[in-house]
């Protein structure tokens, strides 16, 4: 009798804030140690939409707002430390994601990219109980680098004109300048001169080149990095993310036959995704990725067909399946072109019920 062949081994990475936790840690560490901080990332996060997706800067990554804000964090005071204790009393879990982590760590490869900062990442396996180097993130070294008096002045002179400066519009089918507003290109033009020339030209702009963060290409190549580390090939990998920092390894993995997910995603991640999972509970994705590992993308399209308690039962066992709320039901949606659009606006609802208004709004 021929011996049954083992089943491939399968592997599920996730992006961190969103599908894993609540946080926009560096949108955070802004709102607590910088004046008006909030407003200013939100205004260089926009800002680095516009360099990423309408033209595309040479050398630019999406998430390289953690390369523009790191001198001001800096100028403000902000060590190691600092970043790790205040990641750690702010830490806010997604509703049922240390089970999806649980469950499915004892079934495939789990791993987490990420674009954070290495500090709240570190916060953030010590509550998963995943280990430190089945992640990737930004790292950076703080207490590296000192502000001289000159240039912490220049920093705060500039830190207030940014959070002074009108939020920059993008209309989802801009691709140039030109398409912008005249005060959005306004603003632009001067944030092109901060970041670019002024910037560039002090010491503690070393600290922004110095640090490479993880999003856009970086993700794909840490996805494939956690391929070959772990043997697996990437049709037999599913990816979940939800913003403009993921689309580059969805697209790599989705070439390669994988699976790609947008959980409450953004308009970005919409895109470049193949399924929409809509839900405030992350358990539903120990489900997906349980049908996965047992019958690959197939049966991932069957289970967006037949939702239900028995079909949640038999992959999760009852005592899971009963925690995952039913009203409302969480929502797993192939997308086409013919829905995308209803389902971008109803992912970022959610998204902002669940993360709060300010960090569901952010690219």
């Amino acid at each position: 009798m021929k011996a049954r062949e083992a089943a491939p081994l399968k592997l599920y990475a996730t992006d961190c804030e969103g599908p894993v936790s609540k946080n926009d840690n560096a949108y955070e560490l802004c709102e607590h140690f910088l004046p008006e901080g909030a407003a200013f990332f939100e205004r260089v996060s926009r800002y680095d939409d516009y360099l990423a997706d309408v033209v595309g800067k040479p050398g630019y990554r999406p998430g390289d707002t953690l390369r523009l804000i790191l001198p001001f964090l800096r100028a403000y005071g902000v060590s190691e430390r600092d970043a790790e204790k205040f990641s750690e009393a702010t830490l806010l879990l997604m509703p049922g994601a240390k089970e999806v982590i649980g469950f499915l760590k004892a079934r495939m490869s789990v791993y987490m990219i990420s674009t954070s900062y290495r500090p709240y990442v570190r916060v953030l396996c010590r509550a998963l109980d995943l280990p430190e180097d089945h992640t990737y993130s930004t790292e950076v070294a703080f207490d590296r680098y000192e502000v001289r008096e000159e240039e912490r002045r220049l920093l705060s002179g500039l830190l207030e004109e940014i959070v002074g400066m009108p939020l920059i519009q993008l209309p989802p089918e801009a691709k140039a300048p030109s398409d912008l507003d005249p005060e959005s290109r306004e603003v632009v033009l001067r944030m092109d001169e901060i970041f670019w020339k002024v910037l560039p030209g002090t010491l503690c702009w070393r600290m922004a080149e110095d640090v490479r963060p993880v999003g856009g290409e970086e993700k794909a190549r840490a996805l494939e990095d956690a391929l070959t580390r772990e043997g697996v090939r990437p049709e037999h990998a599913l990816y979940v993310g939800d913003s403009i920092t993921d689309m580059e390894a969805f697209r790599w993995l989705r070439s390669r036959g994988g699976l790609t997910i947008s959980f409450n995603g953004n308009r970005y991640a919409l895109r470049e995704a193949e399924l929409a999972c809509i839900s405030g509970n992350a358990l539903v994705l120990a489900a997906v990725g349980e049908m996965f590992r047992r019958e690959g993308r197939e049966g991932v399209w069957k289970l967006t067909e037949g939702w239900g308690p028995d079909v949640l039962g038999e992959l999760l066992g009852p005592e899971l399946a009963n925690v995952l709320p039913s009203d409302p039901p969480p929502k797993l949606v192939r997308i086409t072109e013919g829905n995308r659009e209803a389902l971008t606006v109803e992912s970022k609802k959610v998204r902002k019920e669940v993360r709060g208004e300010a960090v569901g709004r952010l690219g």
